[in-house]
C-alpha cells in the first residue's frame, strides 16, 4: 500500500494549521450525514458519523482536548479515504464499522484550551462523568459497543524519543487497566495494534515514534475502557522539524491509522507482541523549542558564560495561533535537546529590558551587536 500516495489524493484541503474549531469540520460533516450526539457546555453540537456494515467495531474521538487538532485533521483525511469508493476503502468498509466524534470539546477548541467550557479536563472525568461531553462519550461507547477503541491527541513540542535527541513525532500508549500495569489479553490486542503501527511508521520517521507512559488512572477515559475490556489505543501526536502547524505530523497519523486497520484486517489470531511493544523507547520530556549556548552576560558587574532556553506560547490572534518565543528556563540543561540550538560564541546578550535573559521574557534580544534574536529566531 503507497501510504504518501493515498493520504496526497485524500488529504482534506480544507483543514489547515493549528486552529480547528466546529465552524471549520460543520462543512465538511454535513456531507456525510453525521448525527447530533449531544451538545457541549456552551450549547454546541457535538456530532457523531457512523459508516460500514463490517463487524469489526472501531470507534475513535478527537479534540477531546480543545487544543490539541492534528489527529481531527487525520481523521478527516481518513473520513476521506474511506468515501473516495475505491477497491481498498470499500474493502475496509465491508470489514469495520466506524464510529467517529471528530471533536468531542468544540467549546475547548474554540477557546483553544484543553479544558472544555466548565474548565474541567475531560481526560480525568471518565469516572464521574460530571460533563455533559464525558456523558456523551460514554453513551456513545455504550450504544456502539466497539471491539477497540482509538483515543486521540496531541502533545507538546517537549516530548522526545528516549534520550536520542529526536522529537516524539507519534507516541503510542496501549492504556494499563489496573494499578499492577498488568498484560491481559485485552491490552495485548492494543499491543499488537501498536507494534503494527509502529513498523510501518518506521519506514517514514526512523526513531521518532514513542510509547507514552502507563502509570495507571482510572479517571482517564482510556484506562477506563481497558479496563471494560475493549483494547484501546492512545495517539499522541507530536513534533517534526520545522512542522508547527503539524501538517506532517498529521500525515503519519493518517499513515498510523490505516496500518493499524491494514493489520486488523489481516490477523484474527492474537499474537502476543508485548516484548516489540515494550522496545519502542518511552516518550520524555527532553526538548525546549529553543536552546541558546555560550551567552555572556554582566550579572553584578562580573560577566559570566550561560546556557538558557526559550519556549513557544501559542496564541489565537484573529483565528489563527501564534507563535511566541518567551524565556522558559536558564541554566540547568544539560539533559536537553532544542528544535533549534543557536551558539553565541561568547557574544554578549543584550536587549532594552535587561542585561540578562529572564523568565517569561520575550526571545528578542541581541547576541553581540550584530546578531539580533527575533521571537526565538536568528534574524540578520
Amino acid at each position: 500500500m503507497n501510504y504518501l500516495q493515498l493520504h496526497e489524493q485524500n488529504k482534506e484541503q480544507s483543514l489547515f494549521g493549528r486552529y480547528i474549531t466546529l465552524q471549520h469540520i460543520e462543512p465538511l460533516l454535513k456531507k456525510y450525514n453525521p448525527e447530533i450526539a449531544g451538545k457541549s457546555v456552551l450549547g454546541k453540537p457535538i456530532y457523531k458519523l457512523q459508516i460500514g456494515t463490517g463487524a469489526i467495531k472501531l470507534f475513535m474521538w478527537s479534540q477531546m482536548h480543545g487544543n490539541e487538532s492534528t489527529t481531527t485533521k487525520a481523521l478527516f483525511d481518513f473520513i476521506y479515504f474511506l468515501h473516495s469508493k475505491t477497491t481498498a476503502s470499500e474493502f475496509i468498509l465491508k470489514k469495520f464499522t466506524f464510529c467517529f466524534i471528530p471533536m468531542l470539546n468544540p467549546d475547548g477548541a474554540e477557546a483553544y484550551t484543553r479544558e472544555n467550557a466548565n474548565g474541567f479536563d475531560l481526560n480525568r472525568d471518565a469516572q464521574n462523568l460530571t460533563q455533559p461531553e464525558s456523558i456523551i462519550l460514554r453513551k456513545t461507547f455504550e450504544e456502539f459497543k466497539p471491539n477497540y477503541c482509538y483515543n486521540l491527541h496531541d502533545q507538546r513540542t517537549i516530548f522526545g524519543v528516549d534520550d536520542t535527541g529526536k522529537p516524539a513525532t507519534v507516541s503510542f500508549l496501549a492504556p494499563a487497566f489496573n494499578e499492577s500495569r498488568d498484560i491481559n489479553t485485552t491490552r495485548i490486542q492494543a499491543i499488537n495494534v501498536i507494534v503494527a503501527m509502529n513498523n510501518v511508521l518506521q519506514k517514514f520517521i526512523s526513531s521518532q515514534i514513542g510509547r507514552f507512559d502507563d502509570s495507571f488512572n482510572n479517571n482517564c477515559v482510556g484506562d477506563t475502557f481497558q479496563s471494560l475490556d475493549v483494547p484501546t489505543v492512545l495517539f499522541e501526536a507530536g513534533h517534526f522539524p520545522n512542522d508547527y502547524q503539524r501538517e506532517e505530523t498529521r500525515k503519519y497519523i493518517f499513515i498510523a491509522l490505516l496500518s493499524g486497520i491494514e493489520f486488523l484486517c489481516e490477523n484474527d489470531i492474537v499474537i502476543n507482541k508485548t516484548n516489540d511493544y515494550l522496545n519502542i523507547p518511552q516518550n520524555k520530556v527532553i526538548f525546549f523549542d529553543f536552546i541558546y549556548k555560550n551567552v555572556k552576560i554582566n550579572y553584578d558587574n562580573k560577566e559570566k558564560i550561560i546556557n538558557f532556553a526559550a519556549q513557544y506560547k501559542e496564541v489565537v490572534v484573529n483565528g489563527k495561533v501564534h507563535f511566541e518565543a518567551r524565556i522558559a528556563q536558564i541554566e540547568s540543561l544539560d539533559n536537553f535537546f532544542g528544535h533549534v540550538v543557536i551558539d553565541a560564541n561568547s557574544e554578549l546578550f543584550l536587549n532594552d529590558e535587561s542585561s540578562f535573559p529572564q523568565i517569561d521574557q520575550k526571545a528578542d534580544f541581541y547576541l553581540g551587536k550584530s546578531n539580533r534574536i527575533v521571537n526565538g529566531l536568528l534574524n540578520n
